[in-house]
Order: C-alpha cells, then structure tokens, then sequence
C-alpha cells in the first residue's frame, strides 16, 4: 500500500524541513517587495469594496500567513484585488448601506462562505468546475469590469460625491452633469499620481538600465511607485491644508478577532459562488503561469484548500475576501520567491505597519489611492484576446462581446451569468451541427480524406462518411438526417460507412439515432458499417447490444479494412 506524504496536505512541511540558506535572499526581497506594493494597494482595494481601509491591510496578513503555510505554488501573491473587491462591493451593496456595522459584518460573512465553499471544491476535487469559465468569457468580464472600477473612481478623481452605480453609463452621465464641481486639487493630485505610476510602471526600469543600476535595486524601486505617490500625497495635504477627501484615522493594532454572521446567507449565496470560482480561476491561472517558468508542480485542488483556508481566516480576523493577485505574483516571481517564506514574511510586514505605522496615513488623499487602483485595472483591459479570438472564432468572440456588454448594461452578477450562458448555448449551438465530410481514398494510400479538399477515389456502391464531433442528443438528428439524404441523393450506394476516429462519446439520444438510422438504411437496402471506433465508445455499443444489433462483421478497425471487405 502506498502511503501519501502528509506534506501534500501541508505543503510547509517539505519546503520548512528543506530550506537552503540560498533561497532565504530571494524570499527576504520578494517579501519586503510585495509588502511595499500591498501596504498602499491593500488600503485602496478595501475603498473599492466599501470597506475602511485598515480592513485591506487586515486582509494582507492572517490570510497570507495561512497560504504561505497551505499553498503549492512559490510565487503567487494573495491578497485583496480590484476585481474581487468590485464583486464584494456588488454583492453586499444591495443588501445594505456601505460602511455600515451590518455591511462590514455581511463582508466577514461573504469571506467564510467564500471559505468553505473553496474549502469544500478543494476536499472533493472538483476544480474542474472552473472550466465552465472559458477563457473568452473570462476576458469579456475583466475588461467590462475594469470599464466599472475606473467609473468607480471618477467620484475621488473629480472631488465631488456620486450615486453608486454599477452602470457604466449612468456614471458617466453624472460626471459629466456635474464636471463643473469638480475638485482642482483633488483632480490635479489624481492625474499627477497617474502619470507618476506610469513612468516607474514603464520607463524607470529602461532608465535605470540604461545607467547599470544592478538588477537587483531595479525591481524594488520600479514596484515602489504607488509608496512614492501616497508619501508625496500625504505630505502635499499636510503641508498645504488641501480641501480634499483623505483617508483619516486608521486604527492602529493587529486585526481583531471576528465573528461572522449567519444572516442572509441565501443572499449572499451567487456572490459568494461567483467570488468563489473567479477567485481560484484567477489565481490558479497566474500560478501555473509562473510555475511552468521554473518547471515546479501546482496542485489546483491544494490550491483551492489553500485559499479557502485564507478565506476563512480573513472571516474571523476583520478582513474580507482575498484571492491571488497577478501583477503582485508576477512581482514576487521577479523578486525571487523561493518558498510560502516570501508570503508570511509579507504578512509579518504588514502587522508592522499596522501596529506602528498608522498616524501616518492620516492625510492620505483619496484621490491618490483612486490613481492606484486606475493604473491596477490598466492590466485587467485584454483588448488582445478580443482581437486574437475574432481573428480565430468569431463565435467565441460573441461569447466575449456578449459577456462585455452584459456586465456593463446589467452589472457584475448578472453579466458573467450571461456570459456562462451564452458560452455554453454557444457551443451548444456549434457542435449541434458538427463537421461531417464525404471522404475517398487518397492515391494508393491507406488514407482517406475529404472529397472536397483532396482529389481523391472514391466507389459509387459504397458512400463513406466521417463525422468529426462526438454524438449526443444536440447533433444526433442532424447527422441522422445529413445521412439518409446523402444516401437519398446517391441510388446506386449499397453500403455506407461511418467512419467514426473523432467520436469520443455516443450519449443514449444519438445511440437512439443510430439504432433507427441501421433500421431505416436496411429497408432502403443499405447497410450500416462502422469503423475506426474508439475502445471505450466500442465497449459501450457492445454492452448495450448494438454491436449484436449491427453485426460484429460491420465494424472495421479502420476505414482501409472496410474498403478492402467491400471490395472497392
């Protein structure tokens, strides 16, 4: 019997029992790198859920203790994120008033129920069921929700106060009703924070290498532009008295120990399944992403037991929803994270600053923290996928268009529902009428191609077919029909051959099809052959007796051995 290493349970225990002193620099820079980066972003993310913004920093440390200790992969950083944040401040807005007791106690909630449902996917291994978010309808959504987080915080680069709404639209139409309101200073910090983050985000790498500065220096200084705008912001406020909106009194300490209700659970439910499967989609993808550039293993269903482990941490500490990050991971990839080290080094990091460090965001300009989370989501807006999708399909483009549209006109819930739908009506739709081609034999070969693209022989008494999708109850009248016409339009076919190398699986409807197609093409004096059919597909025809029913000497192992048997 073979015995599971309880290390694949608790991933610290193989990479703690076999720490080299060579990979502690590379987790020391990646750990004080990411911290630098999460202190600023953590407190921004927290305003883009409608949360006070000590509660990021809350959900930067317990939760990346716990998956520093749990989790497979070496390089992801998790913590608060613009997208999950929009879905907390979607979820919860409804139900009630932001920054209300009751709203920040439904976002503990929402974080145990994130949780357990991670924890639970994790346990079953079903991570499978991130699949149903095809990649298309993925892209759709974060770039519609990148559109609704930058709406989101035109409120703070304007000055001015706004109705929430996750209408892109209707944002937009109040802004500018209301442009002349606007705050010179707050907006003059806004676009100045901007610009300042695209230059260290784009061009103070090249300087800096241009001038040999040792590659080492050069991650952590490029990475720390969103500490420079908040320092330069803070002391702008302070030293001139700016009439702008600020941040205000952080309490200072470690996270609290929390409580979660258990009220409005069902309504919290499609938020939290949502969050739940973007969450670890997001993650998992950045993780193996990183994972396949050193050639280290990723576990997805440790992965899932990881973060819902962090979920429910961030439940019962006074944070909210976290999921890994992928600009950060790909920070802590550079940085040279080696092991979970990097990841509780950043946790123990962020406790400081907490504990310590607090009075001195008191005069941070909301209008700065805004500048921070619109330069974030610039990553989120995947134009390319959009013009690489077209190019390839165009249906799984509409699947992409559709999900863009449906969460701009009716928000972030409803629109990846939509999303999911289409895609799966979608394909529906497309293997419904499956690629099904008249083929011949290719010269003297033992090849056999379709008559339309090749110049092929064929023989007039035998018509032979391949059907180039597996057959279930969407496509199996289709190819019952395409079938009996083809024989319908061609009197002098005595025998057809089905030739069957791309079914994968018969379903019980196209088994019917089958079953009344045999019956159908023997009155017509036509008789049924099968070839090229795959084991597993072949043993479920001859458990349910079709195989009886067609006539084992009607199956070929491939379509060159049917050809030769009928003699043409």
């Amino acid at each position: 019997m073979t015995t599971i290493p309880f290390s694949r349970y608790l991933p610290f225990l193989h990479w703690a029992t076999n720490y080299r002193r060579e990979d502690l620099t590379g987790d020391i820079m990646a750990g004080v790198i990411v911290a630098i980066m999460l202190v600023p972003q953590g407190m921004a993310y927290a305003l883009l859920a409608g949360l006070p913004p000590q509660v990021g920093l809350y959900a930067s440390i317990v939760p990346l203790l716990i998956y520093g200790l749990l989790g497979t992969s070496r390089a992801l950083a998790v913590g608060p994120t613009a997208l999950v944040s929009l879905l907390v401040a979607s979820g919860i807005s409804g139900l009630t008033t932001q920054g209300s007791g009751e709203y920040i106690t439904l976002t503990l909630t929402l974080a145990l129920m994130i949780g357990l449902i991670q924890l639970a996917m994790g346990v079953l291994r079903v991570g499978f069921l991130v699949n149903f978010l095809s990649h298309p309808v993925l892209s759709g959504f974060t770039s519609a929700a990148a559109l609704v987080i930058a709406a989101s915080q035109l409120k703070h680069v304007m000055g001015i106060s706004m109705p929430r709404s996750e209408n892109v639209f209707e944002t937009l139409a109040y802004a500018l009703e209301h442009v002349s309101e606007t705050n010179l200073a707050a907006l003059t910090l806004a676009l100045g924070s901007i610009i300042v983050l695209w230059l260290f985000k784009s061009r103070v790498g090249r300087w800096l290498k241009a001038r040999e500065v040792p590659p080492h220096l050069i991650t952590p200084i490029t990475k720390g532009g969103p500490l420079v705008v908040v320092a330069v912001g803070t002391l702008l406020v302070s030293a001139f008295s700016l009439n702008i909106s600020i941040v205000g009194t952080v309490p200072a300490g470690l996270p609290p120990l929390t409580i979660p209700s258990l009220d409005k659970l069902s309504a919290l439910l499609p938020v939290a399944l949502t969050i739940s499967l973007l969450g670890f989609t997001e993650s998992v993808s950045v993780a193996k992403a990183l994972a396949s550039k050193r050639r280290d293993a990723l576990d997805a269903n440790q992965e899932l037991i990881a973060l819902g482990a962090a979920n429910i941490g961030a439940a019962f500490t006074g944070a909210y929803p976290v999921t890994g990050g992928f600009s950060r991971s790909v920070v802590n990839f550079s940085a040279g994270a080696n092991t979970g080290l990097a990841s509780i080094l950043t946790a123990g990091l962020i406790a400081l600053t907490v504990t310590f460090l607090m009075p001195l965001f008191y005069s941070l300009p909301q209008a700065v923290l805004a500048a921070i989370i619109l330069v974030a989501v610039t990553n989120l807006f995947d134009l390319k996928t959009l013009r690489h999708t077209w190019r390839y399909s165009k249906v799984d483009a509409l699947s992409l268009l559709v999900t863009f549209a449906a969460v701009l006109v009716l928000g972030i819930e409803n629109g990846i529902l939509v999303g999911i739908i289409s895609a799966l009506v979608l394909y529906l739709w497309r293997t419904s009428r499956p690629h099904i081609a008249i083929v011949g034999r290719v010269g003297e070969t033992e090849h056999f191609r379709n008559v339309l693209r090749h110049e092929v022989q064929t023989c007039p008494q035998v018509l032979t077919v391949r059907v180039d999708e597996s057959l279930y109850f969407a496509n199996a009248q289709f190819l019952e029909t395409y079938l009996l016409n083809a024989v319908a339009e061609r009197p002098q076919v005595k025998h057809l051959v089905l030739v069957c190398s791309a079914v994968n699986f018969i379903d019980s409807s196209a088994l019917e099809s089958l079953e009344r197609l045999m019956d159908e093409l023997r009155s017509a004096g036509v008789t049924l052959h099968l070839s090229e059919v795959k084991g597993p597909v072949m043993d479920r025809l001859r458990a349910i007796g079709f195989i009886d029913h067609l006539g084992a000497q009607h199956v070929y192992l491939s379509t060159h051995q049917a050809m030769l048997e009928l003699a043409c």
